[in-house]
């Protein structure tokens, strides 16, 4: 337990399993109150909530919707304001995958992975940030990835998706860091998760092989620097984009 994040509010979006789960818990261990936003099951977003109020995060709610529905970003931010009064920190997590070879992929499976995981962090960006500006400070973090960076066969409308994250990081870093709001993504390497789990033997040996460290990362990994972004320790850091990846991308 710490106090990294003491009395900052944060909006976590897909943060009830994953990633963003231990974004989320990490969060409340550092003194944050936090809202988790996710498309999930409602049981388990609920049991995620237990979680956070076991942290001390005693206010933690969950709202079940689809980030690219632009009517959910408005409510997202209204019970922000109406629960918490303010908004300190977002963390633009929920996304999506349906790979394929670029030959093979339909129009509909690239539009919706880029509608869940770009368009959707554009939307809560919007509606977030208009909280953030009237308060003159806060801080944004979009969860890209090393597919953004350097691209990844078979995943044309992820890596896109990716690397969109990543030019709407670097333009809401301009944009609004006159307002005291900074702006910057963390790009995951291969994280130990539910997604990389259902890899074969072959997939997994061929990714880990490719890490200099060695070893793939852990979703605490992850949150472990999420905090420091959303911290006062990173309030002059803004419009970058860390990999977290064990060295994959060198």
């Amino acid at each position: 337990m710490g106090d990294l994040l003491k009395d900052k509010r944060a909006l976590i979006t897909g943060g009830s399993r994953g990633i963003g789960k231990s974004i989320a818990l990490a969060f409340a261990g550092e003194g944050a109150q936090v809202a988790i936003a996710d498309y999930g099951d409602e049981a388990v977003a609920a049991e995620t909530v237990e979680e956070l109020k076991a942290l001390g995060s005693y206010a933690a709610f969950a709202l079940k919707g689809d980030v690219s529905d632009p009517e959910f970003a408005k409510v997202a931010a209204i019970h922000m304001k109406d629960i918490f009064g303010r908004c300190d920190v977002l963390v633009n997590n929920a996304g999506i995958t349906d790979d394929g070879l670029l030959l093979r992929m339909t129009p509909e499976s690239f539009e919706r992975v880029l509608r869940i995981n770009l368009t959707g962090a554009f939307l809560m960006t919007k509606e977030i940030s208009a909280l953030m500006m009237k308060q003159k400070r806060g801080g944004i973090v979009n969860m890209s990835s090393v597919a953004g960076v350097k691209g990844n066969a078979g995943q044309a409308n992820y890596s896109s998706s990716k690397a969109g994250l990543i030019g709407l990081t670097l333009t809401t870093a301009k944009e609004l860091g006159s307002r005291g709001i900074t702006a910057n993504a963390i790009a995951p390497g291969f994280i130990d998760t539910a997604m990389t789990q259902a890899l074969n033997d072959r997939q997994r040996e061929a990714s880990i092989a490719a890490i200099p460290l060695g070893r793939p990362g852990t979703p605490e990994d992850i949150a472990n620097l999420a905090v420091f972004l959303a911290s006062d320790r990173a309030s002059y850091i803004t419009g970058q984009v860390i990999c977290v990846d064990g060295g994959m991308i060198i």
